[in-house]
């Protein structure tokens, strides 16, 4: 098993460490997530396959796009993680409360679930982009906004910056 050493992960590392990857999971349950990620890369379907043709190489509003991508215990579709937007392609099999949940536990961590169904993108994809196209320009970036804990020296900004970003007066504090 690959414990991805080369990303700071260390199996004698309690949960949460590791560069703040862990989602509060082992090493172990992470490696697995990933590497169950990467079979569905490997093994897309139809629909998956169809709607990644458009969503790749920021074909869809300049977005940049993920598939199968790991977060917390989940794997999702797509994912846009400047918008923190998940798209997620249901087949006949999708479990509508496991699916709710899913949906509540990503929406905690400030991420927005668009579902789209399997026949949804073989028969109507124009429209199934349109959504997303709708859902992407709804959102607020995320690296668009102020971090939430800025550095109470202002640290890397100007002057100016700092002081409009804490809503303080750095007067000699700030080079």
């Amino acid at each position: 098993m690959n414990m991805r050493f080369d990303k700071g992960w260390r199996p004698e590392a309690p949960p949460l460490q590791g560069r703040g990857l862990g989602w509060g999971l082992s090493v172990e349950q992470l490696a697995k997530l990933h590497e169950r990620a990467a079979e569905m890369r490997r093994n897309p379907t139809e629909p998956e396959k169809r709607l990644w043709r458009h969503l790749s190489n920021s074909q869809l509003g300049g977005h940049k796009f993920r598939r199968q991508s790991v977060i917390g215990w989940f794997i999702a579709d797509f994912l846009c993680p400047q918008k923190a937007l998940i798209v997620e392609v249901d087949g006949d099999t999708h479990d509508e409360a496991k699916d709710r949940l899913r949906d509540d536990v990503l929406a905690a961590q400030g991420f927005r679930v668009l579902r789209v169904t399997n026949a949804d993108v073989m028969g109507n994809v124009d429209g199934v982009l349109t959504a997303v196209l709708g859902a992407l320009n709804e959102s607020v970036g995320r690296w668009d906004r102020p971090h939430p804990n800025p550095s109470p020296e202002g640290e890397g900004l100007e002057k100016v910056e700092a002081q409009k970003l804490l809503g303080i007066s750095l007067e000699g504090n700030v080079g």
